[in-house]
């Protein structure tokens, strides 16, 4: 038996290496070639930082949830998706409606302040994007709630495929709800005139959404990160994830902290959606899968159950996916090599998990689970 597992854990080491050494080759080419110049790959890196931002927020939905439950929400993508799908509705009027753009038959106030002001004030467009990010983080807290409430408390001590399969066929419950509520085919949304175009920060030339995803995720993380770590919240939700029964013991109300636990990741979840639609400016049924699927590899590639891993995870995965495509694949005469850049992002999950099973940062287990 042992033999078997030597020479499992061999061939596996074999492959990451033959992975490695491909990568390096690639690179190396790529590099010697000088395909690209300093500010494309400037331009990919901060791309890959704006994804990665994104990618970062909903992996912090996955991981808090397996934190405190230890099992995977596969409808966490779809959590997502009603945030972003949702604002849409709201977005249409603000930005494209004349009632809030100052124009003929306009609400007295409303309509009046922006008149005075310009529909295009930074004042009014912040206004405006706030209140699509509370639509946005409201439809998302809104169905994690529901969710939590109607699909995972009743089987909370069922075995963990239960809980699983009830995610999976959460996930699909959602999406069609989405498609017969809001319809099949893609919305654009309207434009947004103060991000339209570049700016510069630290003398590189930057779009301006693409700002506006790393500094808002920036923000969020550390909103979370203290909540976390220095709120009483923050203080239960860390107990319960070490063991529930002893929580509930020294006076814990244990539903309660995983309802928060629920708000907190569809929050983050409502916030990535809205950045995610004004990055890539479309939302559909569907939109949650991909993303959903990239966020849970985060959470896997930083150490599942680890929030500052998360982070990490998504924002290494959003830059090996803009990055990588160019330089591992260019070198090694590839063609199209950015349409591989999926496999490349799950290409880095495998030796993750070959060279360091427990993710980038491990996974924190109590002593009890250890």
């Amino acid at each position: 038996m042992r033999l078997k597992t030597d020479l499992t854990t061999l061939a596996m080491w074999a492959i990451g290496g033959v992975i490695l050494l491909a990568i390096v080759i690639g690179s190396v080419a790529t590099l010697r070639a000088g395909g690209l110049s300093a500010r494309a790959w400037r331009d990919l890196v901060v791309f890959g930082l704006s994804q990665g931002s994104v990618y970062a927020l909903i992996a912090l939905g996955y991981t808090l949830v397996y934190g405190i439950l230890r099992m995977i929400n596969f409808a966490h993508g779809e959590v997502f998706t009603a945030g972003a799908f949702t604002a849409y509705f709201a977005a249409v009027p603000l930005f494209s409606s004349p009632r809030f753009n100052g124009r003929a038959g306009e609400l007295p106030l409303v309509g009046g302040l922006v008149a005075a002001m310009g529909p295009e004030h930074p004042v009014i467009v912040g206004v405006k994007l706030l209140l699509l990010l509370a639509v946005s983080m409201g439809a998302s807290v809104t169905v994690a709630v529901l969710l939590e409430r109607i699909a995972y408390r009743p089987l909370r001590r069922a075995p963990r495929l239960v809980p699983l399969i009830t995610a999976i066929g959460a996930s699909i419950f959602l999406q069609y709800t989405f498609a017969g509520l809001y319809g099949s085919n893609p919305q654009t949304y309207p434009d947004v005139p103060l991000l339209a175009g570049k700016t510069t920060v630290l003398g590189v030339e930057i779009l301006r959404a693409q700002l506006l995803v790393i500094v808002a995720a920036a923000l969020l993380m550390a909103v979370l990160v203290f909540l976390v770590q220095y709120t009483r919240t923050g203080q239960a939700m860390r107990a319960v994830s070490e063991d529930k029964d002893t929580a509930a013991l020294m006076g814990i109300d244990v539903d309660a902290v995983i309802v928060r636990t629920f708000i907190v990741g569809g929050a983050l979840a409502g916030a990535a959606g809205l950045l995610y639609a004004l990055l890539n400016k479309q939302v559909h049924f569907y939109m949650g899968f991909q993303p959903g699927l990239k966020a849970f590899t985060a959470a896997v590639l930083g150490g599942i159950g680890n929030v500052p891993g998360a982070m990490l995870g998504g924002l290494f995965l959003g830059l090996f996916e803009s990055v990588g495509p160019s330089l591992f694949l260019q070198g090694l005469k590839i063609p199209a090599a950015y349409q591989l850049k999926d496999a490349i992002a799950f290409t880095m999950l495998v030796l993750i998990l070959i060279f360091r099973p427990t993710g980038i940062l491990g996974e924190r287990l109590g002593a009890k689970r250890a």
